[in-house]
Order: C-alpha cells, then sequence, then structure tokens
C-alpha cells in the first residue's frame, strides 16, 4: 500500500492508497486513524482503487485548531478526491468517518456514488434520542463536548483513557490486537492530537446539529444508495438502525454483523468485505 500527502483545503492530508479500478473512499472513527482498514483494504483493492485517508486532526494529518464541523470535514477529503483526479467516488465510513461522509453526500451528491456507514445513526437522531439508555452508552460524547476538561484528564494516561474504549466496545477481544492498539495510542499521544479528537465531538453541537436541523427542515435526504451495518452485540443492536437511516435516505439496505461490536473493520473484516462487496457491485 502506497502513502502520500496532499495539500487540500488549507491541511496537510495523509493518505493511503492500493489497488485499481473503481475508486472507494474509507474513512476512519474516533479513537483511530486509517490503520483500522487494514484488514480490509487488500480484498477491496483486487477490484478498487481503495483510498484511505487520515481524517483532519488525526494520524499524520494536520492538526488545526478549527474546521472540526463535518461539513469542513468533509470539503477536506473532497479535496483530496479532486487533487488525486477522482470525479466520484463510493464512500465507506466508520464511527466518526461516518458522520462525514454523510455530510459528504448531503453536500456534494454530484461526487458521492454510493455511501456505507458502519455502526452509526445519523447524528441529528442521536441528540434526538438522548434518553438514560442512550446516554449511558455514549456518555463520552457530552464529556468530549466540554472544553479543555478532557484533555487535561485523558492526557494524564493516553493508553489508559483510549484503552477503556477498545475494551468496552469490543466484542471479539481477539480481533483488535495489542499492536493496533499501540499504534493508535502513538497517534493520539502526538502534539494536539488529543485536542484535535475532542474537537471533532465539539463540533457536533451546535454546529453539526444546525447543519443537520437545516437540511431536515429543507427535505433534504440521502437519494444515492446506502448500506449501513453495525455490530450486533454493540449499542446499535438495540436501536432500531434501518428504519432510522429509512427517514434520512431513500435507498437503504441494512444489516447488523453477527459476534461483533464496535470496531466491524477490525473485529468482523471477512463480513464487513463481503457486505461491501455486493453493494458496491449492485446495479
Amino acid at each position: 500500500m502506497d502513502t502520500g500527502m496532499e495539500q487540500v483545503n488549507g491541511i496537510r492530508m495523509h493518505y493511503r492508497r492500493a489497488g485499481s479500478g473503481p475508486p472507494v473512499v474509507l474513512l476512519h472513527g474516533w479513537p483511530q486513524t486509517g490503520h483500522c482498514w487494514r484488514k480490509v483494504v487488500e480484498p477491496l483493492a483486487r477490484e478498487h482503487t481503495v483510498l484511505v485517508p487520515d481524517l483532519r486532526g488525526y494520524g499524520l494529518t494536520d492538526k488545526p485548531r478549527e474546521g472540526y464541523d463535518k461539513r469542513t470535514m468533509a470539503a477536506d477529503v473532497a479535496a483530496l478526491i479532486d487533487a488525486l483526479g477522482f470525479d466520484r467516488v463510493s464512500v465507506v465510513g466508520h464511527d466518526r468517518g461516518g458522520r462525514v461522509g454523510h455530510r459528504w453526500a448531503l453536500d456534494r451528491p454530484e461526487q458521492v456514488e454510493r455511501l456505507a456507514v458502519l455502526d452509526i445513526i445519523p447524528t441529528r437522531e442521536m441528540w434526538r434520542r438522548l434518553d438514560g439508555g442512550v446516554a449511558r452508552g455514549y456518555w463520552h460524547w457530552l464529556f468530549h463536548l466540554q472544553p479543555d476538561l478532557p484533555e487535561r484528564l485523558a492526557g494524564q494516561d493516553v493508553a489508559g483513557y483510549l484503552g477503556y474504549f477498545f475494551e468496552r466496545w469490543t466484542h471479539r477481544r481477539d480481533r483488535l490486537e495489542p499492536e493496533a492498539i499501540a499504534e493508535y495510542v502513538r497517534a493520539f499521544s502526538a502534539p494536539g492530537a488529543l485536542r484535535a479528537g475532542f474537537d471533532d465531538y465539539r463540533a457536533s453541537f451546535p454546529t453539526d446539529a444546525e447543519h443537520d436541523d437545516a437540511d431536515a427542515d429543507a427535505g433534504r435526504r440521502l437519494r444515492l444508495p446506502v448500506l449501513a451495518l453495525w455490530g450486533e452485540k454493540g449499542l446499535l443492536g438495540t436501536l432500531p438502525s434501518a428504519e432510522i437511516w429509512r427517514e434520512y435516505a431513500d435507498n437503504v439496505t441494512a444489516a447488523a454483523i453477527a459476534d461483533c461490536g464496535h470496531f466491524l473493520p477490525e473485529e468482523q473484516p471477512e463480513a464487513v468485505v463481503d457486505h461491501l462487496r455486493k453493494f458496491l457491485a449492485a446495479e
């Protein structure tokens, strides 16, 4: 897999590239980097050009003080695709990357051909459904919104803080190997990395919420094909995820991944690849 760095939208964006054929962009979530797709890239690259960026603030990409709303983060990856010479791409996003992909498809439908979202429901629905059960599972959203405090506390023990999520959110813990966790801890120990990841969450409210509400008020929906996957053993397994996505998109294929928690590309990469291949090849 080749790596590169492009100057796009005012930042240097790091990306990985493999294969040839119709382009597919894989967007990671928190607390990870593009490394999370390592088990998915090679099989997809047999049929596709696979592009794996580190999002704004993550990995080897720049960590500016602003621009973590999903509209700007989507503009980053849109500019990367332009710089690499692609007109239309399919997009696969896990966790925060799925939220970037959702915004990308809404803002630039001419550029996104298909969208797969892994283990999320729309951000707007997260806020609308924030009852006691959801808040217990997603308490970190509210904690990460706070100014300064998350950096101060998590910065005392980056491995301990991130390790809590890797343990609690993973069903098949044997599939998330210690070397991968060490890579993520290393990435989030870089100057500015913790702050940037928390800024990603801080942009969720009110900025992202305002953008999402404006779309809903205007009746803007996803018209392109959407694949929604989630881990059967994770929190989304307790929510009507398929029905929720059908409120936001016209053409939704949905499935739970068995024996899987939150980290689908690492816990069950074979199942993820199987679903993606069928989705990407569908007429």
